[in-house]
C-alpha cells in the first residue's frame, strides 16, 4: 500500500486519495472486530497499523534513491525472512514501475489481472 499511496499521491486528488485511506483502515478495523477484538483492543491494533504504515511510506517515500542493501535492509526491518530477500527486491522494484505506467482508474474499474 505504501508503493501505490507513494505513486498516486501526486496524481489523483487528495480528497479522493483520503477517501481510499479511510476505506482501507475502516475494512481492516471491520477485520479485527469480525475477529471478536473488543473496542480497547481495537483502537490499539488500528494505532499500531497506523504506526507501522506511516513508518514504510516514510521509508517508501525515497524508494529510488536507495541501493539494493538498503532496499533489503527495509524489507528486513518489515518482513522476518532471512533468505531470498532478493526476490522482494526484484519484486518490489517491478511493482513500483508498474504503477508507473497504469492509472489510478485501473484499480477501481474491476480490473482483476494486474501483470507487472
Amino acid at each position: 500500500m505504501a508503493f501505490f499511496l507513494k505513486h498516486f499521491k501526486s496524481k489523483i486528488g487528495p480528497k479522493y486519495l483520503q477517501n481510499f485511506y479511510d476505506y482501507v483502515f475502516r475494512q481492516i478495523e471491520l477485520d479485527i472486530r469480525e475477529i471478536g477484538y473488543g473496542d480497547q483492543s481495537v483502537n490499539k491494533k488500528m494505532k499500531t497499523y497506523v504506526n507501522l504504515l506511516y513508518s514504510i511510506i516514510n521509508k517508501i517515500d525515497k524508494w529510488e534513491n536507495y541501493n539494493s542493501k538498503i532496499k533489503i535492509d527495509i524489507f528486513k526491518l518489515y518482513i522476518e525472512i532471512e533468505d531470498n530477500n532478493e526476490k522482494f527486491l526484484e519484486y518490489f522494484d517491478k511493482y513500483s514501475d508498474y504503477l508507473t505506467k497504469i492509472s489510478f482508474n485501473s484499480f477501481t474499474k474491476s480490473v482483476l489481472d494486474h501483470k507487472f
